[in-house]
């Protein structure tokens, strides 16, 4: 009879003792997971500060942004400006005006006698007859307008 009563015994003390063990790791996961005031004082903080950096750090990249845009007008501004004193320059040259007159517009002096020699055929033939592709398409409109005024109805 004893070794019955140690038997049945026996299960429940290892059933008492899986139980303990099993209730101190769940106080134990608790106590891991479990955030304490100055944990949440501390995530409270950090959220404080990134929001309130946030906004000038947007600000600060859209500023620097403008600024290089900024920059790259200015230095294709300096660049176009460059080209326009090198243009001024040439055309305070007498013989650079001359010659763009003679060249461009077919001028001559007065006591000269020009020359201007047209051959009779054109330089090139896409110059001297434009491509004609058909009716324009006002002229097409039209006509689908009388087309479907012809058709009988349905």
């Amino acid at each position: 009879m004893e070794s019955r009563d140690r038997q049945a015994q026996e299960p429940r003390g290892r059933q008492q003792g899986n139980s303990a063990a099993q209730a101190a790791a769940l106080v134990a996961a608790a106590r891991q997971t479990r955030l304490t005031g100055r944990a949440t004082l501390l995530a409270v903080v950090i959220c404080a500060i990134a929001l309130s950096l946030a906004y000038p750090i947007r600000e600060y990249i859209a500023q620097r942004q403008q600024i290089d845009q900024l920059t790259a007008e200015h230095q294709a501004i300096s660049a176009q400006l460059k080209a326009l004193a090198a243009e001024k320059a040439k055309l305070s040259q007498a013989q650079y005006v001359e010659q763009q007159a003679e060249d461009k517009l077919h001028m001559c002096f007065p006591r000269e006698q020009c020359y201007e020699i047209v051959s009779g055929q054109p330089k090139s033939a896409a110059a001297a007859a434009p491509a004609h592709h058909g009716s324009p398409w006002y002229d097409k409109l039209w006509h689908s307008v009388q087309r479907a005024d012809s058709e009988p109805a349905r």
